[in-house]
């Protein structure tokens, strides 16, 4: 889980409002395989005092999924609240900014998995679930409702019988469970059913790995470049991935994620303009000005006031 007695330090040391630090998946010892299963109620049982006590964002590398089989849960997900209420699930994906609320009288399964426990194939199958874009808060069809609380509850007997069986057949088990619930989970209106001009090819599936390294990594690489060396592979194939997939550029997407998180900082958190420039790594908060300004025709502080007009 991303607690802080089980994780090194988040990454950064930036101060301020603009902070919001990354964490990286550590299970207990003797947690095979980037899996983890637990219930909403033990959580927070087991960590009273974190991390709502005060509220804090963060964001991880590894994907939340909570089942809400009882009560109601709110938890902020991109700075905006959602309200989870039984027969819902709540999905926090890779690199979005997350802050708990006071424990409540939720109840209902836990799952947490990186995104390398799913085999290539399936994740493939996936992707329009597992993407950043995907609703935070699924409501799948009445008819699923209690098969898949049902399997996430045999996910959970399976991840506490470690030592029942062999660690392989344990794991096998686990992650069985896991990618049939998720396959059942992407039937949920909301969710777009996979494309198949590109599904499978080698540009889907790059074009699926800098969409994840984005969501992690936008706020401090701006540059296709970036991407291309974090991924592995040139310039020219990263941006002809992107094109098939999506019919933008590399920068194009880049920009559009960092107007989409100033878009949700200055408007639902209320977040100065100086400070979401620093948290998207603009040297001059006159540069952000300008950037904001181009692509929206408002500047940040007529962006925020008409937010707050609405909301009012």
């Amino acid at each position: 889980m991303m607690v802080d007695k089980r994780h090194p330090g988040p990454s950064g040391s930036a101060a301020g409002p603009a902070a919001v630090p990354l964490f990286g998946f550590q299970p207990p010892v003797g947690t095979p395989y980037g899996l983890e299963v637990s219930t909403v109620e033990d959580f927070f049982a087991q960590h009273d005092d974190w991390p709502w006590n005060p509220p804090r964002p963060g964001r991880a590398t590894f994907h939340y999924l909570i089942a809400v089989t009882e009560g109601e849960l709110r938890h902020d997900v991109d700075h905006v609240t959602r309200t989870v209420t039984p027969g819902q699930w709540l999905w926090v994906r890779p690199g979005h900014a997350q802050c708990w609320h006071p424990p409540g009288a939720a109840r209902g399964p836990f799952i947490l998995f990186e995104p390398d426990v799913l085999r290539p194939d399936l994740a493939r199958l996936l992707a329009p679930l597992t993407a950043h874009e995907a609703p935070a808060v699924l409501s799948p069809h009445p008819d699923d409702t209690a098969w898949l609380q049902q399997t996430a509850l045999q996910l959970l007997d399976e991840h506490r019988a470690l030592g029942r069986r062999p660690l392989d057949i344990h794991h096998a088990l686990r992650r069985s469970l896991l990618e049939s619930l998720l396959l059942r989970l992407a039937n949920s209106p909301g969710i777009a059913p996979t494309g198949t001009a590109t599904a499978g090819t080698g540009r889907a599936d790059r074009y699926r790995r800098f969409l994840d390294a984005l969501e992690l990594h936008f706020r401090e690489l701006h540059q296709a470049a970036d991407y291309a060396e974090l991924l592995g592979c040139s310039v020219r194939t990263i941006s002809r991935a992107a094109q098939d997939a999506a019919g933008k550029g590399v920068r194009e997407l880049i920009d559009e994620r960092r107007l989409l998180e100033a878009r949700r900082l200055l408007g639902a958190a209320r977040w100065d303009a100086r400070a979401v420039a620093v948290h998207l790594g603009f040297t001059d908060p006159a540069n952000f000005g300008r950037f904001f300004r181009d692509r929206t025709g408002l500047t940040p502080a007529a962006f925020a006031a008409r937010a707050a007009r609405t909301d009012a």
